[in-house]
């Protein structure tokens, strides 16, 4: 999306640490009051849920953990206004890359921002971009975490990657979720 203010990026805003939900809720408010949502696009946490383990064996319960505690992302075009908003709402105590004196903060990298958002399982067309047949991955969540190999082919209907991978000195085609896999 970019118009006459420029393009929509990520931005790391600190905040107390277990106080990320009512930041982000107080920042959402903010938004929708001010009519901000054209600039200010997405408020993130960055939740996912586990398994509870105890004594070393899953309890076949799950918890909601914050991966980046007193850490919520925001989605937006950097506008004197947005940045205004933002850094004005109660809880937030700053925005990362922010050098202070009226200094902008310096956008996340996507490279740097698409793991987060493929963990809380937010996918979005542009991702796909980067990734190609013949592209090497990691496997950086489930069953298969730690595997690497190469890409076969890419399904952005089924969200679905096959991927070349060695097991036992064979090549074994495996097919993994989007979400699951990082450029190496």
């Amino acid at each position: 999306m970019a118009d006459q203010y420029g393009e929509k990026q990520w931005y790391i805003v600190t905040t107390y640490s277990m106080h990320e939900s009512k930041t982000a809720e107080n920042l959402k408010k903010r938004i929708q009051t001010m009519g901000m949502e054209n600039l200010i696009l997405r408020v993130l946490v960055a939740e996912q849920e586990v398994d509870v383990i105890k004594d070393g064996v899953a309890t076949g319960k799950k918890k909601v953990v914050n991966l980046f505690p007193g850490y919520i992302f925001v989605e937006m075009i950097m506008t004197d206004d947005s940045w205004y908003i933002v850094r004005n709402t109660p809880g937030v105590t700053g925005i990362a890359g922010s050098s202070g004196g009226g200094q902008k903060p310096t956008p996340v990298t996507r490279e740097e921002i698409e793991p987060v958002l493929k963990r809380m399982g937010e996918i979005d067309e542009s991702m796909y971009d980067r990734y190609k047949v013949g592209d090497f991955v990691k496997v950086i969540h489930g069953p298969l975490e730690g595997t690497e190999g190469k890409i076969l082919s890419i399904d952005k209907e089924s969200g679905v990657c096959r991927v070349e991978t060695m097991f036992f000195g064979r090549s074994t085609p495996v097919d993994v979720d989007f979400a699951e896999i990082e450029k190496i």
